[in-house]
């Protein structure tokens, strides 16, 4: 990106992604925000005595049985981030868990692509909400 400053760019840090088992856990246990055709965004429920994130922070459950091939799966994961790196700073300051549940079909990738951006955009959109 010429000309812009790190603070207009988009990045996604080690403080915006889960990485214990233990943040998932809390997270799959909790209430689900929005559900897709294909993902369903799951968010902590926070107990009087848990603080909430400083920002939002991004996981993902990609599973294999549900994506045979690791060129899916890393695509699906790679449009996900992208979608919520566009978007951390107006998100709730809250831990956000996308988790496929569903097959994907035999699709071209930038078919798959195109439909993963738009529901994760969607999805996205609903968390703000």
């Amino acid at each position: 990106m010429a000309g812009a400053t790190a603070s207009t760019r988009a990045t996604f840090p080690a403080s915006a992604r889960l990485h214990s088992p233990s943040e998932y856990a809390s997270a799959l246990k909790g209430k689900r925000l929005a559900r897709g055709a294909l993902f369903v965004v799951m968010t902590p429920r926070l107990s009087s005595g848990q603080e909430a994130a400083a920002c939002a922070r991004l996981g993902l459950i990609i599973a294999k049985r549900f994506a045979a091939k690791a060129v899916v799966r890393n695509a699906i994961k790679r449009v996900i981030r992208e979608a919520f790196r566009q978007k951390r700073g107006d998100l709730p300051a809250c831990d956000l868990v996308f988790r496929l549940h569903s097959k994907i079909e035999p699709l071209s990738l930038t078919e798959l692509k195109k439909q993963v951006r738009s529901e994760a955009d969607a999805l996205l959109q609903r968390a703000l909400q």
